[in-house]
């Protein structure tokens, strides 16, 4: 029966177990893009039937903060709330040693800076976002840049040979670049095999001036939710 399951089933279930992970009292990170917004969702429910208490949360997007205000969900920012407990996200891509790239919903460097607040990160996916190296989707790794001279960084990440191969692309809005929360443009990185060495990719990208951040986020997934066919695995650092 789980193997009729949509996609959104799916990311709904894996959510659900992720907020097993907020209690009462605790300061939360919350995500972006689909499979966060019903962590977001579900926290809400909880906090008003009165099962969850006192949490306060910091979200990392203007769309996640509106969907939390929505919700009467208490917010703070980083600035008020340096340390977090927990917090929940999705991923675009999975590796084995739970290693992931995010950012294709545009958020990666507030994802970043709240996940690293964190104690605990719960990443939450469904099992098509499983690789066996990153890049391995052949779909967007993100790059954050400043607006000022981006032709000129796009041909620098482009070239740098820890991402030999890559294509790179300016993520476009209709006919305009698209814009960040913070106002920056994304660069997105196409890969026809796997990164040979994220850590040295990582490195050299933000060592580019220019360059705000990256979605490759290593070693930060303390805890990985993934819903598929088989239903609900947990697999922790």
């Amino acid at each position: 029966m789980s193997a009729q399951l949509s996609q959104d089933e799916l990311k709904k279930q894996a959510a659900w177990k992720a907020v097993e992970y907020v209690k009462s009292g605790m300061k939360v990170g919350l995500g972006t893009g689909s499979t966060a917004a019903f962590a977001v969702e579900r926290i809400g429910e909880l906090l008003a039937n009165g099962t969850l208490k006192d949490i306060i949360c910091v979200p990392t997007s203007t769309r996640t903060q509106e969907q939390a205000t929505s919700l009467s969900i208490p917010l703070a920012t980083l600035d008020e709330v340096p340390k977090l407990d927990v917090a929940i996200d999705g991923a675009d891509e999975v590796d084995p040693a739970l290693n992931v790239v995010k950012g294709r919903g545009g958020a990666l460097l507030r994802e970043k800076m709240v996940e690293m607040a964190s104690d605990t990160f719960v990443c939450i996916v469904d099992e098509t976002k499983l690789v066996d190296g990153l890049g391995g989707s052949k779909l967007a790794m993100p790059v954050e840049i400043v607006q000022f001279c981006w032709k000129y960084n796009l041909e620098r990440l482009k070239n740098l040979p820890e991402v030999a191969g890559c294509e790179a692309k300016l993520r476009m809005e209709g006919d305009s670049p698209y814009v960040t929360d913070n106002s920056n443009y994304i660069v997105d990185l196409y890969f026809d095999n796997p990164i040979k060495d994220s850590y040295a990719a990582a490195k050299a990208i933000s060592d580019l001036e220019g360059v705000v951040d990256h979605g490759l986020f290593l070693d930060m997934v303390t805890t990985c939710i993934i819903a598929g066919s088989d239903g609900v695995v947990v697999k922790e650092k």
